[in-house]
Formats: structure tokens, sequence, C-alpha cells
């Protein structure tokens, strides 16, 4: 047995990239910031904050919901799985991308009208 699940609390980076493709069917694109706080070791060694940066994607109602409610510093809750990529550069160098595939996504942010959990109705990830 195996589990592929993603629990991320952050802000938006910027405002998400939102495309309709084929039968309108809409994957927004954004980046999340999680930040682990700096702190200090009992031996005095002190430990700075860290900030990773996650791309997220969500497809149809999902998309939709981010288009009309999430903005850049939005704090959001994101719920889904891990999926990488791999594609060759313009240079014939192999890539990575690291992208979270998003099931579940809720708005934390006091000035979202929506704050209620949306639940994708398509969570494989594909647009059919």
């Amino acid at each position: 047995m195996s589990v592929n699940k993603v629990i991320l609390i952050g802000n938006v980076g910027k405002d998400p990239d939102v495309r309709h493709l084929d039968r309108n069917v809409a994957v927004a694109n954004m980046v999340l910031a999680t930040t682990e706080r700096a702190y200090t070791l009992q031996n005095g060694t002190q430990v700075p904050e860290r900030t990773e940066w996650h791309n997220i994607v969500l497809w149809g109602g999902l998309a939709e919901v981010a288009e009309k409610y999430v903005h850049k510093g939005d704090r959001v809750y994101i719920e889904g799985k891990i999926r990488t990529n791999t594609y060759e550069d313009q240079n014939g160098i192999r890539r990575y991308r690291t992208e979270i595939l998003a099931e579940t996504m809720e708005m934390l942010s006091s000035r979202s009208t929506a704050s209620a959990p949306v639940q994708d109705a398509n969570p494989s990830g594909a647009p059919f």
C-alpha cells in the first residue's frame, strides 16, 4: 500500500493564472508559500526562517473558484497529491517540475467572500 497525500497552509504568491481548455474546462496554476519560523536551539545556535514555494494546480470547479476569489497574499488550505513532471528545455537539458494537484481548497483569509471548503469534482487531476 502507498499514500500520496499533501496538506499545505500558506500564502498565495501571486494571483492564480487561469486558462480555459477545450470544452471550457478551467485549469489554474498558482504558487503557495509556506514558512517555518526561525528558532534558537538550546546551545544558542540560531536557525533562520525558511520559506518553501509550492506549484499548485487546480482543475475544473476549484480553478473557477480560484479565479473568482483567490488573490495574491490570501491564506489558503490545500489538500492534494504530489506529481513530478519531466521535460526538456530549449537546450535539450532534462528538467523536473514538482506540482501539487489540489483536490480540496479552503480559503482562510478574512477578506475572502467564500470561506467554505471546496471539493474538486474531478480528483484525478485530469480534464476528463
